[in-house]
């Protein structure tokens, strides 16, 4: 961000800003991530930016900032394939997972389905309805839903280049757990903590990761 903002290219620095804030939100840097995605949008709001600083937004509990800059790009984009089809349902799922209704994030990432291991922006956000939908099965407690979709990022780690790529390790692990399959999420929480076994100890969602598996030894 900072190489591109001494040269001038604030368009690039608000999309490696806005990348930034999903990574944040996913960790558990809920606020970081609140402030990240915000000012990457005063820094340049274009549509790459926008759509990943709603996303984020909503994954961090501002689903009312989500939601107006979800209104934005389908006033600006009425016939835009990757908004219409990939971003706007992605971002609707995610508010609608921070208000607790898994049903309808299921339901609003059907209109991805046709979309979703599309290459939607050019800085690595990818598979982000695929997460989602995973996520909203957990909050079901349907294990073995969640567990296929998870499973997806394994099975296209040749696309998965973001950090969502190692969390749905994570994930594999705790709809495992559901299931009531213990080897096998003993088995993909030491795949997650094996991959982030040099990060920092104070993140929130690695600290969550290490006390649940503790839990099953």
């Amino acid at each position: 961000m900072d190489s591109a903002r001494h040269n001038d290219a604030k368009e690039s620095a608000a999309a490696y800003q806005a990348a930034a804030a999903l990574r944040e939100v996913e960790s558990g840097n809920r606020e970081q991530a609140r402030a990240e995605a915000k000012a990457a949008v005063k820094l340049a709001p274009n549509p790459d930016v926008r759509t990943m600083a709603a996303l984020a937004l909503a994954r961090a509990g501002d689903t009312a900032g989500a939601e107006m800059l979800a209104a934005e790009l389908d006033k600006a984009f009425p016939l835009a394939t990757l908004v219409q089809r990939y971003w706007l349902p992605t971002i609707r799922a995610a508010v609608a997972l921070g208000h607790n209704d898994p049903n309808l994030a299921i339901e609003a990432l059907r209109v991805a389905s046709t979309t979703e291991l599309s290459l939607a922006t050019n800085f690595t956000i990818l598979m982000c309805p695929v997460y989602l939908r995973a996520e909203a099965y957990l909050m079901l407690h349907d294990g073995n839903r969640a567990a296929v979709e998870f499973q997806k990022f394994i099975d296209h780690r040749g696309l998965v280049v973001n950090s969502w790529g190692t969390l749905a390790r994570l994930g594999l692990a705790r709809a495992y757990a559901m299931q009531g399959d213990t080897a096998k999420a003993r088995a993909a929480y030491q795949d997650f903590l094996t991959l982030w076994k040099g990060a920092d100890p104070d993140i929130p969602i690695l600290k969550e990761a290490k006390a649940e598996y503790a839990k099953l030894q």
